[in-house]
C-alpha cells in the first residue's frame, strides 16, 4: 500500500495531504494569503541572478549603472573626438 505524500501548507502550517484540491495549501484562503504576501514584497530573492560566464547581470544600456558603463570605456559628454 503506497503512502500519501503530506506536506506542510506554507502559510498556517497545517498538515496537507498531496491530492488535496488546494495543494500544497490547506485551503484557497490560504493561498490568496501566499499571493498577496508575494504582491506586497514580503518575499524576496536574497541575490541577484548572474550569468554564469560573465559573472555581471545583462542589463539594457539605459539600465547600466557607472561600473557598468566604465567596463566599456569613458564616454565624452561632448562627442567631440580627441
Amino acid at each position: 500500500m503506497a503512502k500519501a505524500k503530506a506536506v506542510r501548507c506554507p502559510t498556517c502550517r497545517t498538515i496537507v495531504l498531496a491530492g488535496s484540491e488546494d495543494f500544497p495549501f490547506c485551503s484557497d484562503r490560504c493561498r490568496v494569503i501566499d499571493l498577496g504576501r508575494w504582491a506586497s514584497g514580503g518575499y524576496v530573492i536574497s541575490s541577484p541572478a548572474f550569468d554564469a560566464e560573465t559573472s555581471q547581470p545583462d542589463l539594457p544600456d539605459e539600465l547600466e549603472g557607472p561600473r557598468q558603463r566604465e567596463r566599456h570605456g569613458p564616454s565624452s559628454g561632448s562627442g567631440d573626438v580627441n
